[in-house]
């Protein structure tokens, strides 16, 4: 039997793929918060230039107050973070039991919001942890690169020996979906990291174009581009039983056709 689910931020990026999976698992949308067996929220203010009030108003006391709605009425509550609450790098992969230590001020807006969160009392809580979401309509720094992967031009990223987690938002928006019934933090990837100039590789196998990586000195570039930030999912797959439905050559391919397509 399906739920019922009010879902915040419907029109995005990702609110418009876990509106397709909502339907597929035949689970019903609905407009409040009223009547509903789960709230998924996933509205957030992302961007850089936003102030910590902007962000404090939206990011956390927007969500203390939807989870206070959610409570008094019974229905469950999915919060969608973020794992830069962990930091922006890290030696060894990320898990949940991580130490939060979040470097900008809206990964510090996540954090606060999932301590505001548990503070609420009687509510059913799931928290998600995703890094970097690609996949078709995606914007910012991985349509950067698609971009610059496209067009031919150089990258200096031949000699960066990192390791990233990536997750296609195919894959993202079915552990929500499984996600619905469950309480707990959990991490999520599609699988195996992979580095940043493999990535370019395969971009660029995606897309027809050979990725044009030089070899520049990965000391002089900016700490975030050389960077690792890995993670580990191993609770989201065997405490849920969850398995991404998507391997990460075809969340690149399809997120290349939409490229294309543009």
């Amino acid at each position: 039997m399906g739920m019922k689910v009010h879902v915040t931020g419907a029109g995005g990026f990702i609110g418009r793929n876990l509106m397709s999976a909502l339907a597929r698992y035949e689970h019903d949308a609905v407009p409040a918060v009223a009547g509903a067996d789960a709230v998924v929220h996933l509205a957030a203010i992302a961007h850089r230039h936003a102030s910590r009030d902007e962000l404090d108003q939206v990011n956390v006391r927007l969500s203390a107050r939807l989870a206070r709605e959610a409570a008094a009425c019974g229905a469950r509550f999915l919060f969608l973070s973020s794992v830069k609450v962990h930091g922006e790098q890290s030696e060894q992969p990320f898990t949940e039991r991580s130490a939060i230590a979040p470097a900008d001020p809206y990964a510090a807006s996540k954090a606060r919001a999932e301590e505001a969160l548990h503070a609420v009392p009687g509510l059913p809580l799931a928290i998600l942890r995703p890094p970097l979401v690609y996949g078709p309509g995606v914007k910012a720094n991985f349509l950067l690169l698609m971009r610059a992967v496209a067009r031919g031009w150089p990258l200096p990223l031949g000699a960066v020996h990192n390791r990233r987690s990536l997750v296609y938002v195919g894959n993202l928006v079915d552990a929500i979906v499984r996600c619905l019934t469950a309480n707990g933090t959990y991490l999520i990837s599609d699988g195996g990291a992979v580095s940043t100039p493999q990535l370019c590789r395969e971009l660029g196998e995606v897309l027809g174009r050979p990725a044009r990586l030089l070899p520049f000195p990965p000391a002089l570039l900016p700490a975030k581009v050389r960077a690792s930030l890995e993670v580990d999912d191993r609770a989201l797959r065997e405490r849920l039983g969850w398995r991404a439905p998507h391997g990460r050559a075809a969340g690149l391919r399809a997120t290349a056709d939409w490229y294309r397509r543009r």
